[in-house]
């Protein structure tokens, strides 16, 4: 064998597998067909990497097995993850919500997982797409152009289909269908959704955005919604589209701190007030016309009867639109679903039917919140096989 441990993909997982392995004195080589390892890592945060998050938990994760995260996030947690990043000299700032950000650029999170994979004698080769990988007696083989390698271990960390436009692939999930591993049918996750020609009656508000709460089924997430000249996005609804199912309403309470009885409150108050103008204390402008001419309150509040200010509350504070669809892998941050967990070791990452051959990061169906759980995922689930391999 030439390597103790073949790593496909020289992501957040891959990168930080190929570390953790070297430092217990493995022989690790990483392959990836990109120029440059850590393309999405670069990307990520508008530049300055979302590298964690503070509140990560469990149930903060999507996964047809939501206990199968519990394990790695256990044994490696955003503050191992914190200690690394100081260790480096990196510094860090908390934005909103527990997620941490690099205070200079995404460049330096990259860097530090060169020197660390260099630090342990790691390989990592860029420019070497992966051509063909064979199961051959203890061990695997991966033909990479001329090249030909073979270790006892392969680790898949080639993440998911989402932003195709740095390279993203389904190749994990060929290679998981190769070796007999079940595949959870892969959707854009994190991704705007769209509205149909009738359903988008806020078009003309492209552009505005608003301080909302979005909910979907039994998810619901209070953050900024962003009208496009598409139909949704925002922090918020990029968070429910994760659970978005095509024929589900998505619904936005457009004034989630308001107590029941706000709108008889301000009739009360201010009987020759609008809707219109009550609505725009709290939101822009332009947001507020169009939500009163949808509600066909036109006169003053005094006139306006309480029933149809109940009624009116009631349709602000869960306003539903009826998505079509979304934007897609390309718009899309991360990918839902992947190599089933049922197929995993919880403990290390280990194909259960497939000794050596493990699947760690994006590739797994294992999909966390907006804000950095994704890359803490990377971390503890690329920290586990490190571990193991």
């Amino acid at each position: 064998m030439t390597h103790d441990v073949i790593i496909l993909g020289a992501g957040a997982a891959g990168l930080f597998c190929a570390a953790t392995a070297a430092r217990r004195g493995r022989r690790v080589l990483v392959l990836d067909h990109a120029e440059r390892p850590g393309k999405k890592i670069l990307i990520s945060g508008g530049g300055r990497c979302n590298f964690t998050n503070l509140h990560t938990a469990p149930d903060r994760y999507l996964s047809e097995n939501r206990h199968f995260a519990r394990s790695a996030l256990s044994r490696y947690t955003p503050a191992d993850f914190i200690a690394l990043v100081e260790a480096h000299g990196i510094a860090w700032h908390e934005k909103t919500l527990g997620q941490l950000f690099c205070d200079g650029s995404a460049r330096q999170i990259v860097d530090m997982l060169m020197a660390e994979c260099a630090a342990g004698g790691a390989e990592v080769r860029c420019n070497s797409p992966v051509d063909a990988v064979a199961r051959e007696g203890d061990g695997f083989t991966v033909r990479s152009g001329a090249h030909v390698h073979s270790a006892p271990a392969l680790v898949i960390a080639t993440g998911g289909p989402a932003i195709p436009k740095i390279g993203a692939t389904g190749l994990a999930y060929d290679l998981a269908r190769q070796f007999g591993l079940k595949v959870v049918q892969p959707r854009p996750a994190l991704v705007p959704l769209t509205l149909p020609p009738d359903g988008a009656l806020f078009r003309e508000l492209s552009g505005i955005a608003a301080p909302v709460e979005a909910s979907c089924g039994k998810a619901a997430f209070r953050e900024a919604a962003l009208f496009t000249h598409r139909g949704l996005s925002g922090p918020a609804i990029l968070q429910v589209s994760s659970y978005w199912k095509r024929g589900e309403a998505v619904r936005i309470d457009f004034l989630p701190d308001r107590a029941a009885g706000w709108l008889l409150e301000a009739k009360r108050q201010r009987p020759r007030a609008g809707l219109r103008s009550v609505l725009g204390e709290a939101l822009p402008d332009r947001l507020a016309t169009a939500l009163a001419a949808q509600i066909g309150i036109v006169a003053e509040m005094g006139n306006a009867s309480d029933k149809a200010l109940r009624a009116a509350e009631a349709r602000l504070a869960a306003w539903e639109f009826m998505p079509d669809g979304s934007e897609g892998f390309a718009k899309a941050e991360v990918t839902a679903g992947g190599i089933s967990t049922a197929e995993l070791s919880s403990q290390t990452m280990e194909a259960r039917k497939r000794p050596g051959l493990y699947a760690i990061g994006e590739a797994v169906d294992v999909t966390g919140w907006l804000g950095g759980y994704n890359f803490q995922w990377a971390w503890a689930s690329g920290h586990a096989a490190g571990q193991a391999v």
